[in-house]
């Protein structure tokens, strides 16, 4: 070994030190005590990438950061760091993957949750925080790969609704026609109006709800009693005004999110947080998990891919 000061090739093992067992030596030259550089996971992380990718593939299943603490042995500000970091090399992934891409049929929804409490329940001196509150993240999905093609977290406004369409523009290709479906949300007129006119045949489809019955619990859903197809600009199909699959993407995220499992207390407390959960489980979601109904994962069918990446794959960043 090499001393890294006198650069003498008489340096011999001297012990370890740590839990990780890192290797010690000693130069028998100028005495100097030096350490092999432990490797890194996702750039600022010394776990190593099997042990980081089994805590969170745990957290992609839907367990909370306490259970998986400890099953891991690992801390539980450890593992919330490891999420967060992995969120943000997912987010710069999808961007660079999913992007120009042809569609045919895409189905756009938003599905709700809240960090730190939700919006009913903020102090007068909080009703200005936009970080706290209701947090209402807009996903689009392409019906026939189930392609997560982008995402949006922020409120339920118009404003939000701009921003996520226009995301939806960039990612989608300006020379492929498409059909665009939404729930009745009103803001999406315009924002289609104004970053996809020309490109989409756009229509929304409107739900009808029935009223309370009673004996009704708190939490239980209002009765659908119609859904109205309602066609905005273009010539879409009228067969294929639907959001049922985004809306199974919305079971799929409460299912394997333990911050969006409803009535516990494993919601989010940090509105970063939530974004960094989001992108990390929509990379997993489009790259890793296989689909029921493709027998493949929504990357392969889109062709973005030609196998299904380990979640070691997708977070060591060298794909």
């Amino acid at each position: 070994m090499t001393c890294i000061r006198c650069k003498h090739n008489t340096a011999y093992k001297f012990g370890t030190y740590g839990k990780r067992k890192i290797q010690r030596y000693r130069c028998h030259s100028c005495k100097t005590t030096f350490a092999d550089a432990p490797a890194k996971t996702l750039g600022s992380h010394y776990i190593d990438l099997e042990r980081a990718s089994k805590a969170l593939a745990m957290m992609l299943e839907g367990m909370s950061i306490r259970a998986i603490s400890r099953l891991t042995d690992l801390d539980k500000n450890t593992i919330m760091s490891l999420m967060v970091d992995a969120g943000n090399h997912c987010e710069s992934l999808l961007r660079s993957k999913v992007c120009n891409l042809t569609v045919k049929d895409v189905e756009v929804d938003e599905i709700w949750g809240f960090v730190q409490k939700k919006e009913g329940h903020k102090l007068p001196h909080e009703k200005d925080k936009e970080g706290i509150g209701d947090a209402y993240c807009f996903v689009a999905l392409e019906r026939n790969t189930k392609l997560v093609l982008t995402h949006y977290l922020g409120k339920r406004t118009g404003q939000s609704t701009d921003e996520f369409i226009s995301r939806l523009a960039l990612v989608t290709s300006p020379q492929r026609r498409f059909q665009l479906t939404s729930d009745g949300f009103y803001p999406y007129k315009p924002a289609v109006q104004s970053f996809l006119r020309g490109r989409v045949d756009f229509a929304q489809l409107v739900k009808v709800y029935g009223s309370p019955t009673e004996g009704e619990g708190r939490y239980s859903p209002a009765e659908v009693v119609d859904s109205v197809p309602s066609i905005v600009s273009g010539n879409p199909v009228r067969s294929r005004i639907c959001t049922s699959h985004v809306e199974r993407v919305n079971l799929s995220i409460r299912m394997g999110m333990r911050r969006m499992t409803r009535l516990t207390n494993g919601f989010s407390k940090k509105w970063e947080n939530l974004q960094m959960a989001y992108s990390l489980w929509f990379a997993y979601y489009n790259f890793c998990r296989v689909h029921s109904s493709l027998r493949c994962t929504p990357a392969m069918e889109a062709g973005l891919t030609d196998h299904v990446w380990s979640l070691s794959e997708l977070l060591s960043g060298t794909i």
